[in-house]
């Protein structure tokens, strides 16, 4: 039956959850610390340290370690982490079969429309969160950000040529 338990526990996390990785850790740390106590608070930090240290997303690491905390096999890592991405693949095909149907829709295309700018934005925010001093020490990487910018958007360069070539001009520089 912990299997069975384990399916549904981490099924419901990966149902609830909005907001990626990060937010899952207080659900995941709820069900399987406060509500069902299959590990102790101490062993849930550690889970969350090692998820954090492995390669991928710390949700989908933290429910393969815990599943096999919990059954001791790999079995229940199996589960565990089928049952908290599946939700959002079942999504995911929702949304793409919806989207199928509904893709020359004049209220789907305008929705998709005013959509854009809020993205735009959100990047921009995300951009303009990380111009900190200690990634822009002095004029040398507003020089590289520069000429990565220019090559981008008005040069319409590769962005993989562009990466590399401010790595080039990082070695060079610095």
């Amino acid at each position: 039956m912990i299997y069975l338990d384990l399916f549904i526990s981490f099924f419901q996390i990966g149902l609830f959850t909005f907001g990626g990785g990060y937010a899952m850790i207080s659900l995941i740390q709820n069900e399987v610390v406060v509500t069902k106590g299959w590990v102790d608070p101490a062993t849930f930090t550690d889970i969350i340290a090692i998820s954090q240290m492995t390669p991928g997303p710390i949700g989908i690491n933290s429910a393969t370690y815990i599943g096999y905390t919990v059954t001791g096999n790999i079995f229940g890592s199996l589960i565990a982490t089928f049952a908290v991405c599946l939700p959002s693949f079942i999504i995911i095909l929702l949304i793409a079969y919806l989207y199928k149907q509904f893709k020359n829709n004049k209220w789907t295309e305008a929705a998709l429309r005013g959509i854009k700018p809020v993205i735009i934005g959100l990047i921009a925010s995300a951009a303009i969160l990380l111009v900190t001093p200690e990634n822009f020490p002095d004029y040398k990487s507003w020089l590289i950000f520069g000429a990565a910018f220019i090559a981008s958007w008005w040069g319409k360069q590769n962005p993989i040529r562009v990466i590399i070539a401010a790595g080039i001009a990082g070695l060079l520089l610095y």
